[in-house]
């Protein structure tokens, strides 16, 4: 039998996205609450079992990178049951290491698988797509290493050039505006989607 979504659906959803201030504010158990137990992430210095990310996520305040988390509101796919969705919220990654006195602004957009089990809505699995960054001067004009920056791709070149200097390395490439990995996820994430409809 299909479950109707309503307002309060898109509500609860809407608020597991602006629910990333708890990491921004060290609220580690509220964080946790977010996320399915099972669930996944994949950004940029971290890729895991979400439950991990939250413990890295209080490793890293204890450093001097800080960053804060601007959120839109989402837009949101249902499954035809409702007990699945799949949202795409813009946000912006505000960083900056103290002690390098750099800091940098990346623009994003979360993809979020999301279920709806034993009537609670959760992520199930978030990754992110990079749209642009660019750095920010705290403490005025700073050197940057323009060969290693050139090492990421320039969605997020600021972004990973900052989380490195600071000791979280970015690995991989990910998803950037336009490119075939953006296109990947978000097919991923909707042929997900679609696995609920066929059952």
């Amino acid at each position: 039998m299909p479950t109707s979504t309503g307002l309060q659906d898109r509500q609860d959803i809407a608020d597991l996205m602006t629910g990333w201030i708890h990491r921004d504010q060290g609220r580690w158990d509220r964080l946790r609450e977010l996320f399915h137990p099972d669930a996944r992430i994949e950004i940029t210095w971290f890729e895991g079992p979400a439950s991990d990310f939250v413990d890295a996520s209080a490793g890293m305040a204890t450093t001097d990178l800080r960053t804060k988390h601007l959120i839109t509101a989402p837009f949101v796919t249902f499954s035809a049951d409702g007990n699945r969705a799949v949202s795409e919220t813009n946000a912006v990654i505000v960083a900056e290491n103290g002690s390098l006195h750099l800091g940098c602004n990346g623009h994003n957009r979360f993809i979020d698988r999301l279920e709806r089990r034993d009537g609670v809505w959760r992520i199930a699995d978030r990754k992110s797509v990079y749209d642009f960054a660019g750095f920010t001067f705290p403490a005025g004009i700073t050197e940057i290493d323009a060969e290693v920056v050139a090492r990421y791709p320039r969605e997020y070149g600021a972004l990973a050039y900052l989380l490195d200097r600071s000791g979280f390395p970015v690995r991989r490439v990910f998803a950037t505006k336009g490119s075939d990995l953006e296109r990947d996820v978000l097919e991923t994430a909707f042929a997900w989607l679609g696995e609920a409809e066929r059952a």
